[in-house]
């Protein structure tokens, strides 16, 4: 199957973390599985290491050596987007530069959870992470998890600002808001509109579709 040319993929999957019986990470099953997903169920791109992925009970090792297990497997055929969601910026921003020297094509990136930040913490904090690499980024919103809800007024900050292709990965209940933002960011300056990106990706229980930054 030829690689997509979006930043994302066209159909992404959430891809479960496989571990052995003793609790370690299962490295030949992710292999196994991550083919199988490319392979027999068409997707395109992989994001591994979301909440899907066990993410919270992994090591920053552990995340290290799936992605690069993944992208030696199916990289080519498939992007390889790395979760590295944490409350912690500096935490954060590390995760994402071992993610780029794993091989991951592209960053998953939640809104810092537990903490409730305000909008203009989330809005340094989303910069911080995607400034920390070359890769592009996934945002992703899910209120009902993390405390927080971003605005469409941050939203449209970060697309305003960022040198990257951001997606928005969110809830179904938050879709009006991801409406808002593609109206305002098409209306704030003609001159400036973002181009086109092929799209939108297909991800189980989630609406996502892409922005362009300039």
């Amino acid at each position: 199957m030829p690689l997509s040319t979006g930043p994302f993929g066209r159909v992404a999957a959430a891809m479960v973390t496989s571990f052995d019986e003793a609790g370690e990470l299962d490295v030949e099953g992710a292999r196994r599985l991550a083919v199988r997903l490319v392979d027999e169920g068409g997707c395109d791109a992989l994001v591994l290491s979301g909440t899907t992925g066990e993410s919270p009970a992994t090591s920053d090792e552990e995340k290290g050596a799936l992605v690069r297990a993944v992208a030696a497997e199916v990289g080519g055929r498939a992007r390889v987007v790395a979760g590295v969601g944490s409350s912690d910026t500096r935490h954060t921003a590390a995760l994402a530069r071992d993610a780029e020297a794993c091989g991951a094509d592209g960053l998953l990136v939640v809104t810092p959870y537990y903490s409730r930040p305000t909008q203009e913490a989330v809005v340094h904090h989303l910069r911080t992470v995607a400034d920390a690499t070359g890769l592009p980024v996934m945002l992703y919103d899910i209120p009902g998890r993390t405390g927080t809800a971003r605005t469409t007024g941050s939203l449209l900050r970060l697309a305003a600002r960022l040198l990257a292709l951001l997606a928005r990965a969110e809830g179904e209940a938050e879709a009006e808001i991801g409406a808002e933002v593609e109206a305002g960011a098409s209306g704030r300056a003609a001159a400036d509109a973002p181009a086109a990106v092929p799209g939108p990706a297909a991800g189980a229980g989630a609406a996502a579709s892409y922005v362009a930054t300039p």
